[in-house]
């Protein structure tokens, strides 16, 4: 079973540039047909697709926040990460990283069980 682990900041002020890490265990990121997935949960409110990187370093970006969202990988490490520049308190979420044989994106209503293995999460709060 993949394990996920994601690591960040806490606490970051508005317009600075988020860098969340997930490291992965029990599997590598380069298997074949495994998409790495970007979500996170605002308060209140259901997940939303950030983006995901396939096994062979394709990446997706949600639109909406294609432009302020960059998602990068170091196979080297078995790592993935998400950097979201130009934050607002709007961004205050909690932050997953998940892994999935199927392949979602924005267009779908996801929960956490549609993934096949996801991280604990971690808290983003963006305040001056």
């Amino acid at each position: 079973q993949v394990q996920l682990q994601e690591s960040g900041p806490g606490l970051v002020k508005p317009s600075q540039t988020v860098s969340l890490t997930c490291t992965v265990s029990g599997g590598s990121i380069t298997t074949d047909y495994v998409y790495w997935s970007w979500i996170r949960q605002p308060p209140g409110k259901g997940l939303e697709w950030l983006g995901a990187i396939t096994n062979s370093g394709s990446i997706y970006y949600n639109p909406p926040l294609k432009s302020r969202t960059s998602i990068s990988r170091d196979t080297s490490k078995n790592q993935l990460t998400l950097q979201l520049r130009s934050v607002t308190p709007e961004d205050t979420a909690v932050y997953y990283c998940a892994a999935s044989n199927n392949w979602y994106d924005h267009n779908h209503a996801l929960t956490l069980n549609d993934f096949d293995s996801w991280g604990q999460g971690t808290q983003v709060t963006v305040s001056s």
